[in-house]
């Protein structure tokens, strides 16, 4: 997927976040976040887009914390969210495609990386302002949720931090069922996970498989919503649920 693909999905799922949390109050309940409400959520995730935003439009070249959490609620805070979404976005179609920044994934290019986590940490939040809300979720392309995926098996998890492990080798595989060739593997043991995107022909024997189609895997994979089919060893899919949080 080019840049300019995400910006534009991070554009439109801001702007559903926003209205779906408007429409819900931001004293609502967020079901698959138990620990918040609404007002909750548009703080993580305008103070996210305001911290992202930072790096590309200052070209800072190492970490820096965020700005913490801002002290408003109801109509002000669904404006402030507003406004940092725009901001992000406006950020990154304005930027020149070398910028050069702090990011902590490998990817083609700081600019690349900002609009693809962007775009997911968005998308993701913007589900959760639409389970608060009620009704029908907004739908996820399969190719999209195949990269949000791609980001989470091979980015995230590859990470020293990451805490899905187990005390002998497993093997854990994750298979889209409604595109080609998206299957992963994930060689669990005492190390961080290593995992592989795989053609079907290479898969080898796995003690776990969690199947279904790509959208719905990867809200699973997020911990939004249950595992679409577990096969094997249903051991592994727990520990994912149990220890994959990313913070």
């Amino acid at each position: 997927m080019e840049t300019a693909e995400f910006i534009r999905i991070l554009d439109r799922e801001g702007q559903s976040l926003a209205t779906a949390a408007e429409e819900a109050g931001t004293d609502v309940k967020v079901p698959t976040c138990p620990d918040w409400q609404v007002r909750d959520l548009l703080r993580h995730t305008g103070m996210v887009h305001r911290w992202a935003a930072g790096f590309v439009n200052e070209g800072y070249p190492s970490y820096r914390p965020d700005g913490g959490l801002p002290d408003l609620d109801g109509a002000e805070l669904v404006i402030w969210f507003r406004d940092g979404h725009r901001h992000l976005v406006s950020t990154l179609s304005n930027a020149a495609p070398d910028v050069q920044c702090w990011h902590f994934l490998p990817s083609p290019s700081p600019l690349a990386f900002w609009a693809r986590r962007q775009a997911h940490e968005t998308t993701v939040h913007r589900f959760d302002a639409e389970a608060a809300r009620g009704g029908t979720p907004s739908e996820i392309a399969p190719g999209f949720a195949v990269d949000g995926i791609d980001e989470l098996l091979l980015g995230f998890h590859a990470r020293p931090k990451s805490r899905v492990r187990t005390d002998e080798p497993r093997v854990l595989r994750v298979r889209a069922t409604d595109i080609d060739g998206a299957l992963w593997t994930v060689r669990l043991s005492p190390e961080p996970p290593a995992a592989t995107r795989d053609a079907a022909s290479d898969a080898s024997a796995a003690d776990c498989e969690i199947s279904g189609p790509a959208a719905r895997l990867y809200l699973s994979l997020w911990n939004r919503l249950p595992f679409p089919a577990v096969n094997g060893d249903a051991s592994l899919a727990a520990l994912w649920r149990e220890k994959s949080a990313v913070t």
